[in-house]
């Protein structure tokens, strides 16, 4: 059975209940308290369960002593089913916030740079014209925000995709690279010098997101391939705003996308040490789940962040040149 197959069974076949007691059944891992979390009987649960792989012509559980464990074809329906459920629960919700007056609400997953720029001006638009649509902005590192959207609980992002292994079920439109310079307080005693290098860096005070994270990976893959020692004083941190002000109350300095850092720069609290540390981190865009249909306020949110990136990554600002390059593959 192709997975096509799969979806249209669930749809089609499957009822609510059924699928409330294949999730419970994996949450329990046991019949009789799967079987009371979806309020039925141990003996109407465990029928339900044969109708179900009967429907299916797989055996989805593994019954032993301690209870009860899907097979892969009981953790691949599992799967399916939280999507279904959640896809119901989603239409409630869209049903009631439109008898509210509401036009619909929308979750909308980011990485750091479009963060601070694209979505906030993307949101910005959509309000203007739908002060009532609810949209939900999440900031987090690429992979965590796949997981999330490829359950449903996003509708869209604006990240990478790192584990092509989830790319057949995503629809991937690239917008731009994000290129990654240092960044230091207005006062560090480096700023103002011209042509800086890595290797004037080392000695100095850094902000890294943990080990394991793509950009701290990344530039310790620089510093290798250009015979360097690597930073001994560390502070990690993921929260932009902690990096920043740590930045600008002390001689620190970190490696941040320009884009992500520009009010601080106009302000003067923030200053960039060195343009490109030479980070090749790839392209981000736009991400939705393949054939799944958004609903009316989701469309409209992802028609306005195409016209917003078509615009801001192609524009030029002032003093010539391209804000950024947009990727096409």
């Amino acid at each position: 059975m192709t997975e096509t197959q799969l979806k249209a069974l669930v749809r089609s076949r499957l009822k609510t209940r059924q699928l409330l007691l294949l999730v419970h059944l994996d949450e329990q891992r046991c019949v009789l308290r799967a079987a009371e979390s979806a309020g039925m009987t141990q003996p109407a649960a465990s029928k339900l369960l044969r109708d179900i792989e009967t429907a299916i012509d797989a055996k989805l559980f593994e019954r032993h002593a301690r209870g009860v464990v899907p097979t892969w074809y009981g953790e691949i329906l599992v799967r399916h089913a939280r999507l279904a459920l959640l896809e119901i629960s989603l239409a409630q919700e869209e049903i009631v916030a439109l008898k509210a007056g509401q036009t619909g609400k929308v979750a909308i997953g980011t990485v750091l740079s479009p963060g601070t720029s694209l979505i906030p001006m993307t949101v910005a638009r959509v309000k203007q014209q739908y002060p009532n649509m609810i949209i939900g902005i999440e900031l987090d590192s690429s992979n965590p925000l796949v997981e999330k959207l490829l359950k449903g609980q996003l509708d869209m992002l604006v990240a990478r995709v790192l584990d092509w292994q989830d790319a057949d079920g995503l629809s991937f439109e690239p917008l731009a690279d994000e290129r990654h310079a240092v960044i230091a307080g207005h006062n560090h005693p480096l700023a103002g010098r011209r042509n800086l290098r890595l290797e004037d860096l080392v000695g100095q005070a850094w902000v890294l997101p943990p080990p394991g994270s793509l950009v701290r990976d990344k530039l310790v893959s620089v510093f290798l391939d250009r015979g360097l020692d690597l930073p001994l004083n560390i502070v990690q941190s993921n929260s932009h705003p902690v990096i920043t002000n740590l930045l600008r109350m002390t001689n620190m300095v970190a490696p941040l996308p320009s884009e992500a850092v520009i009010p601080e720069c106009e302000r003067g609290d923030l200053t960039v040490l060195m343009e490109d540390v030479g980070l090749v981190i790839g392209s981000f865009g736009i991400i939705t789940r393949r054939r799944h249909r958004l609903s009316p306020g989701g469309q409209i949110v992802l028609e306005a962040l195409r016209e917003v990136a078509g615009s801001f990554y192609c524009a030029e600002p002032p003093g010539g040149g391209t804000r950024r390059a947009t990727v096409r593959i």
